[in-house]
């Protein structure tokens, strides 16, 4: 079964203080030389597919007091880390062995202007020779932390 058949089971005690644990793992990797901005617009790039594709991943809508609604966000945690080149050069022979749910950001999308144009750019690569800045990625945990192994969190 694919993890996208099977919806990640979280072990929760309603009303219990016990924390929340998930059994999969929503990681970013990120290429230790981009500026702030290109951090924060990459981060948000790569993790914006994940809902769609997963939508157990989502949870329910928030509600403040005064009962305003809130668009509902992913149920648990994105983790951010960072690394060379090289390391998300290795992160991704990873994803890519181990068919895990990724999605990609390239160097080459900072100078596109809207979606049309960011996925000609990555069609216009061989996979071997992508300049990869960014690196997002959902699946088991274990999984997930063997494709992470080498890069840092992000501080």
């Amino acid at each position: 079964m694919s993890t996208h058949d099977a919806a990640p089971e979280a072990t929760e005690t309603p009303g219990a203080e016990t924390p929340v644990r998930f059994d999969t793992k929503i990681a970013v990797l990120l290429r230790e030389d981009l500026e702030t901005w290109q951090r924060l617009n990459v981060t948000a790039f790569l993790v914006s597919g994940l809902g769609s594709q997963f939508p157990e991943i989502v949870g329910e809508p928030y509600e403040d007091a005064d009962a305003v609604g809130y668009l509902p966000m992913f149920r648990q945690p994105v983790l951010v880390f960072e690394g060379t080149k090289e390391t998300l050069t290795t992160a991704h022979a990873r994803v890519l062995s181990r068919a895990l749910p990724r999605a990609l950001f390239t160097s080459d999308l900072f100078a596109t202007g809207n979606d049309r144009d960011n996925r000609a750019a990555v069609r216009a690569v061989a996979t071997a020779d992508l300049d990869l800045v960014g690196l997002a990625v959902y699946g088991p945990k274990n999984a997930v932390d063997k494709v992470m192994k080498g890069a840092r969190m992000h501080p």
